[in-house]
């Protein structure tokens, strides 16, 4: 089943390119961890002021049934260029990459161990039978 994306900007223009690029990751995403079910992305652009320069901001947030959602966020300065906002990209989804196989690990290990658990079967001679 395909992830559901939706990809926000703020503060930035839109971009089909930009746009391309970030459901191109989380289709990346979801082939190491096929439970994603939804993947929301919103890119933001600080506004440039005399004492903090522009910076990219980009939170990620991951659906999973049954858990809590993994949310990612990343924000990167800008120097010069217009190359900045693909390396914020591209060092966001490392850090979602790395939360989702250490999500993916811990709940491979769960399920393990739930695996390995067995309890014994009672018989007949166990029960004991009510006293009068």
């Amino acid at each position: 089943m395909p992830t559901q994306t939706e990809v926000h900007f703020h503060g930035i223009e839109k971009s089909e390119a930009l746009e391309a690029r970030i459901r191109e990751k989380v289709a990346k995403l979801s082939k190491h961890f096929e439970r994603l079910t939804r993947a929301r992305v919103v890119i933001e652009a600080s506004h440039r002021n005399a004492q903090r320069p522009l910076a990219y901001l980009i939170k990620i947030e991951l659906s999973v049934p049954a858990r809590k959602p993994i949310i990612i966020t990343h924000e990167r300065a800008v120097s010069t260029g217009n190359d900045e906002i693909q390396l914020a990209i591209r060092d966001a989804f490392e850090a979602a990459t790395r939360k989702v196989e250490d999500t993916a690990r811990k709940l491979s290990e769960r399920s393990r161990a739930e695996r390995g658990r067995r309890r014994p079967a009672r018989t007949t001679d166990e029960q004991t039978p009510a006293s009068e």
